[in-house]
């Protein structure tokens, strides 16, 4: 495939995604106003009030199951299109065997959704628990930890025994590690680290799917670089579906993404940068949402060590609303500081 060939594609599927994505959104949208899938107030009725519902509960009721559009056409798209392409005589490259890229790429973009769609169900529909710091909704937190972590280890046992993988590449040095059959707890702990990273950072409108986008669009050059069809045909629909979403998505949002599609979305980052052998990459062009995750432990060490918060409020775009930035702001910082990361990760990728 040659490279005028391949942009022609990619461009071709992102046209087509977002397209395919903005006829169904806004009946979606409709469906999930009727099914009453919306976000609500966690503030307690009684008591004093906690800062962080003050600032979010504003955006009790708007519809929280965009994940689940997102995840379906994507999913749906790529195995119709990859058979499409393979049936016409196209011809699909792939550094690894092409059955088991394609089936470890679509098992953790549906089971981690799946799992999410667990969580934002119980949240909307089930009863709420008491927890250490009031109510709790939404799956058990030791159990969804648990699923996450017999998930992460099904998808990077499959990586390694069916693709072969169990090489680090350390950039700038040029260092090759190969960690054996190790490198399966290290590829879980990366794909449950990135599912939760994600989920932690979609908590104001347009800031997770807007830092998705960027570190998509910067993993097409890799994956394109690399000659590996299935991941650029895959991210050129995703890309496509995203900036439909995104649209509906930002400041403010008349749609939100969910668990359903935050666990799916950051568990796939992270098993594109595993099967691109770029893991140090990932985590630099995904730079905000290890941030984000970052702050969320200092937060929890503070309260562990010091019995007192290190933060205002976590993950750290819940302090910059804490301290007064007005969400748009935020946000946008955000993309502006994405696309640093990003540039420095293509960089980084190169060398």
């Amino acid at each position: 495939m040659s490279g005028t060939n391949s942009l022609s594609l990619i461009l071709g599927l992102v046209l087509f995604s977002f397209s395919f994505t903005s006829v169904l959104i806004v009946p979606f949208i409709d469906i999930l106003y009727k099914l009453k899938f919306l976000r609500f107030k966690e503030a307690p009725k009684l008591g004093k009030v906690p800062l962080i519902d003050k600032l979010l509960d504003k955006k009790a009721g708007v519809p929280t199951g965009g994940g689940i559009l997102l995840v379906a056409i994507v999913t749906l798209l790529f195995l119709i299109l990859i058979r499409i392409l393979s049936s016409s005589g196209f011809y699909i490259q792939s550094s690894h065997n092409l059955y088991w890229e394609i089936f470890i790429l679509i098992f953790t973009f549906i089971s981690f959704a799946l799992l999410g769609l667990s969580d934002d169900w119980l949240k909307i529909f089930g009863k709420p628990k008491k927890g250490t710091l009031g109510l709790w909704f939404g799956l058990n937190r030791k159990l969804k930890f648990i699923l996450q972590w017999t998930l992460g280890f099904t998808v990077a046992f499959l990586i390694y025994h069916f693709l072969g993988i169990s090489i680090v590449h350390i950039p700038v040095i040029d260092k090759v590690i190969n960690l054996g059959v190790f490198y399966i707890p290290l590829a879980a702990l990366i794909i449950v680290f990135f599912a939760n990273a994600f989920n932690l950072t979609d908590g104001l409108d347009g800031l997770s799917c807007g830092l998705l986008l960027i570190f998509l669009v910067s993993y097409i050059f890799i994956t394109a670089t690399a000659l590996d069809t299935p991941l650029s045909v895959f991210i050129s629909l995703w890309i496509g579906a995203l900036i439909a979403f995104l649209y509906f998505n930002v400041w403010p949002a008349r749609i939100i993404l969910g668990d359903t599609g935050a666990l799916s979305f950051g568990a796939t980052v992270a098993v594109i940068g595993l099967l691109t052998g770029n893991i140090a990459v990932v985590f630099v062009i995904g730079g905000l949402f290890v941030i984000e995750l970052v702050s969320s432990a200092i937060q929890i060490l503070g309260w562990k060590t010091l019995k007192r918060p290190l933060l205002p409020l976590a993950p750290i775009h819940h302090t910059f609303l804490a301290i007064g930035w007005e969400e748009p702001k935020i946000v946008t910082r955000a993309w502006l500081a994405g696309i640093i990361l990003a540039i420095l990760g293509l960089w980084l990728s190169t060398v």
